[in-house]
Parts: C-alpha cells; sequence; structure tokens
C-alpha cells in the first residue's frame, strides 16, 4: 500500500521557518538546493520548505502548505489506474531529488500529488514528534475520497463511516502510519477554518506539557473543539501554517488502528 511520506510548503523564508521546526518540533535537515528550498526530516516523513518563487510555476501559487507526496511500490501501476479513473489525468516527471518525487498526478480538485518508489530520503524511523496527520478542504470529500482509495490504495477508517452515517462530510483515510483527512470547505462546524486544499497537518508528541510550555513563548495555542476526535491542540507556526497537536487522542491511520504518543 502506498504511505504518505512527503508534505511542501511555500515559505517566504524557508531558512528561518526550517529554524522553528527544528527547535520546537526537533526535525532534522536533509538538504538544501542552491534555490533556497530545505527539507526536513521527522523519521517518516520528508517535510520541504519550497522558496516561493515564479521559477515553481505551480498551479496555485498561495504561501503555505501545498501538496502531498507517497512512497509507492510501483509507479506503473499508479499511473494506470490513475488514468482510469480519469483518462485525461494529467502526468508530469519531477527531479528526483531530496526536495521532489519522480512523478506528479492530480487529485480531482487539482492538488499535486508527488509520487516516488523511493522514500523521499527518510527512514521509518520511530521518534516523537512526529507527523502522523494531514488534512484537506475539499469541495466534494467523497469524490476525494474515493481518488485516495481508488488510486493510490488508501483505506476508508471507521471514523469515516461513523461520519456518513451521521450525514457528515467529513471523510477519513489511512495508510498504516497517516491519518488523512478531507473536510468539507463550506462548513460551520466549531474551529473550522476555510482554507483550500492541504489544510492543516498534525504532530504526536511524546510530552504534550513540555511541548506547549516551549510554543507557548512565541506562538499562541489553543484548545481544540472536545467534540473533536482527534487533537488536543492547534498553533500557527511563523508563516501562518495551522498545525494540531496530539499526545492521548492521536488519529486514526487505518481500520481500528489509532497512532498515539501515550
Amino acid at each position: 500500500m502506498a504511505r504518505i511520506r512527503y508534505i511542501a510548503a511555500l515559505s517566504r523564508e524557508p531558512d528561518a521557518l526550517a529554524g522553528f521546526y527544528t527547535k520546537f518540533l526537533e526535525m532534522r535537515e536533509l538538504g538544501r538546493s542552491a534555490a533556497g528550498d530545505i527539507s526536513l526530516a521527522d523519521g517518516l516523513y520528508n517535510f520541504t520548505l519550497l522558496k516561493k518563487r515564479p521559477a515553481l510555476g505551480e498551479l496555485r501559487m498561495n504561501r503555505g502548505l501545498h501538496h502531498i507526496g507517497l512512497q509507492v511500490e510501483s509507479l506503473d501501476e499508479v499511473r494506470a489506474r490513475y488514468q482510469k479513473f480519469n483518462p485525461r489525468g494529467l502526468v508530469v516527471a519531477e527531479p528526483k531529488d531530496i526536495h521532489h518525487g519522480e512523478m506528479r498526478i492530480y487529485d480531482p480538485e487539482c492538488n499535486p500529488i508527488t509520487l516516488s518508489e523511493g522514500s523521499f530520503g527518510v527512514t521509518d524511523e520511530r521518534r516523537f514528534p512526529k507527523l502522523a496527520h494531514v488534512a484537506f478542504n475539499a469541495l466534494d470529500p467523497e469524490v476525494m475520497l474515493n481518488f485516495y482509495v481508488q488510486v493510490l490504495g488508501l483505506r476508508e477508517v471507521e471514523s469515516s463511516y461513523t461520519r456518513r452515517r451521521e450525514g457528515k462530510l467529513n471523510r477519513f483515510a489511512g495508510d498504516g502510519s497517516t491519518n488523512l483527512a478531507i473536510h468539507p470547505f463550506f462548513s460551520g462546524a466549531e474551529g473550522h477554518e476555510r482554507r483550500f486544499g492541504v489544510n492543516h497537518m498534525g504532530f504526536l508528541v511524546s510530552d504534550l506539557a513540555k511541548v506547549l510550555d516551549e510554543l507557548g513563548s512565541v506562538v499562541a495555542v489553543k484548545a481544540r473543539p472536545a467534540n473533536r476526535p482527534y487533537a488536543e491542540f492547534r498553533f500557527r507556526d511563523p508563516e501562518e501554517n495551522a498545525l494540531d497537536l496530539s499526545q492521548t487522542k492521536g488519529w486514526e491511520v487505518d481500520w481500528d488502528k489509532w497512532e498515539r504518543a501515550a
């Protein structure tokens, strides 16, 4: 099964932002490009800060969390499923370096997805803090879920079926290590933030009180609504990217499998 191993953000000042993540979330630097891109790692994920510049040529050039990437067993098999799902689907070659994958496709709402048969330069080291959650805001969460399940092989998890039975549009899938949430863009739910595409990501931490104390000196940290199944707190990094923190609630990463730090 494919696994989410990469998140990219467009950054105004990658060097300063990298300093924040290495100091407060213990990420390690993987490498830098001549153009100013910086890739970090948490043990499982490559988190790449792409220097925002016209040369990137992205469909959306908004600063902030931008797209995700997956490690797959076979690019050819994913391409075949992708073209069956969308016969006119665009496939683009990527540089295959520490900051990119090997091939790019696009989901039904034009979010880029970078793919690689490699691991994006990271290992399977289990340590905390670590990324365990990525959330999208989408116009049609059901269609998006079908894409990530049928094309990329993620599995819909129990909390997604619960929302469906309740008449809610939120959908959730997992790859065994990461929870992928797909929320409706137009929602009146408490705590919902309308940012299209990649909306936020979440870290598991082993000592929540310590992280909150350290972060509290530089950013505002707020408790998540009590009725949310995932994450206890949310804050924003220096470039306003939203991040969730969890220790005990965790995230459902596969059917009846939860990732928690306690």
